[in-house]
């Protein structure tokens, strides 16, 4: 009797061992490896011939017609819609991923309830039973739809069937950890069942025209869980941020075949669901309080500009090595902020803790907060405030020279919409007198902070 070969598979990579060791050699991960059966033990591989061109069906490019079938199918939500590129393009794969319990199946069921308004959707859940997704559609006014269609599983085959059937645009799929292939005998949201089954799904798609969304769990770290050829595969990934328990959401596309990757869309949790929100920087300022340690920063989202607070906070630390926090800014870039004004400027922060805190819950990624950090920071040392009319934003060099950021005129735009009446900013951006101009920390320090 021939004995089952098995391989050990690591979940991160999907590079296979004979036997279990405890750190892959591909990616450098612990722990990763499981034991599978491998899929062809015990069938036979029967190789197949080429197929010429003629059986192809070769076309030349010029040749190919777009159809008004092709037409991109509107999610309801516009902003949502520039982050796709003008909409869901039929045949189109798309991969959200995002934090548990930040509004992902919410988001698309509101989305699927308003394409059932004209095309037939598919909403299928390998997570959920159809009692639970009814009491949120109740929830969300989404349960009247006569084409808005469920089905609750976690077959890869019968999905992709379903889709090859052409009886639906849309087909969302809540998650792709939770399919799996009759064929591969390892357990759902392995590599193996997630590249299999992914892979049968986006060949349906493509072969139907019809558009699918896959719903993407996140690790510890944020990254999207499974094979990174997952993202490869799909057209567009679309990232999910903010805080679960409140604040600001924010969807981006983090590649995108059909559209750019610069825009966002930014939305808020209800209890009737998510909603856009249209003016964000009058949102995110309206409780604000004018004290030491609070500047106003002017930064970019995708496209559009955006007003957020910047909250500083310096104590005496009680213990012999200070502590250094920040909610929504990069710690690693704080720490050096804070190096460079120490080198740079006269302040003593090496015995102080430092708190830094963006409010509404978003994650700045943008440099041109720099130059607000530091000035918070400098705020709160000195118990000194900044002008209740000034914003913020420019890059800071290791020498201390404030450096020139991208899209100043929008930002200024958007300052001057909530009357603000100047900016502190790079020398040399525009000739605008509503800018004031700063050439280095130092300087910005000593001009701006009041008394």
């Amino acid at each position: 009797m021939v004995k089952s070969k098995t391989q050990f598979v690591c979940q991160n990579c999907g590079a296979g061992y004979p036997k279990w060791v405890g750190k892959c050699d591909n990616c450098g991960e612990w722990n990763s490896l499981l034991e599978q059966i491998p899929a062809s033990v015990g069938k036979s591989v029967v190789a197949r011939s080429g197929t010429s061109g003629k059986v192809l069906g070769v076309q030349t490019m010029r040749s190919i017609s777009i159809n008004e079938a092709n037409k991109r199918l509107l999610t309801g939500f516009s902003d949502l819609d520039d982050v796709l590129g003008g909409g869901i393009l039929p045949g189109s794969v798309i991969l959200m991923a995002g934090q548990p319990g930040i509004g992902k199946s919410t988001l698309l069921l509101q989305l699927s309830a308003y394409i059932a308004k004209t095309e037939p959707v598919m909403y299928v859940s390998g997570e959920e039973s159809a009692t639970q997704v009814k009491l949120r559609a109740e929830r969300l006014g989404a349960e009247k739809s006569e084409q808005l269609n469920f089905a609750s599983s976690t077959s890869a085959d019968d999905i992709a069937a379903t889709i090859r059937s052409g009886d639906y645009k849309l087909v969302i799929i809540d998650s792709i950890q939770t399919l799996a292939l009759d064929e591969i005998v390892s357990a759902p949201g392995t590599v193996s069942q997630i590249t299999n089954s992914s892979n049968v799904v986006i060949r349906a798609a493509k072969q139907s025209g019809a558009a699918v969304v896959l719903v993407g769990h996140v690790t510890k770290e944020g990254s999207i869980a499974g094979p990174k050829v997952l993202e490869h595969l799909v057209d567009v990934v679309l990232q999910f941020e903010g805080d679960r328990y409140g604040g600001f959401k924010i969807v981006r596309a983090a590649k995108n075949r059909f559209g750019s990757t610069n825009e966002a869309a930014i939305f808020e949790m209800y209890h009737e669901g998510l909603r856009l929100v249209e003016n964000p920087s009058a949102a995110l300022l309206a409780e604000r309080q004018n004290v030491d340690g609070s500047v106003i920063m002017a930064t970019i989202e995708g496209t559009r500009p955006l007003l957020v607070e910047i909250q500083a906070l310096v104590n005496p630390t009680s213990f012999g090595y200070p502590k250094r926090a920040a909610s929504g800014f990069d710690l690693n870039r704080l720490n050096l902020l804070i190096a460079v004004l120490e080198r740079r400027t006269k302040l003593n922060l090496s015995d102080k803790d430092i708190y830094i805190n963006v409010v509404g819950g978003l994650k700045l990624n943008d440099r041109a907060a720099d130059l607000a950090i530091c000035m918070a920071i400098a705020s709160a040392a000195v118990s000194r405030r900044i002008d209740d009319g000034i914003v913020v934003f420019g890059e800071v060099g290791l020498g201390g020279e404030v450096r020139s950021v991208s899209s100043a005129d929008r930002r200024v735009s958007e300052a001057k919409k909530l009357g603000f009446t100047q900016a502190i900013a790079p020398r040399g951006l525009t000739k605008n007198i509503f800018i004031k101009d700063v050439s280095d920390l130092r300087t910005a320090l000593i001009d701006y902070l009041q008394k």
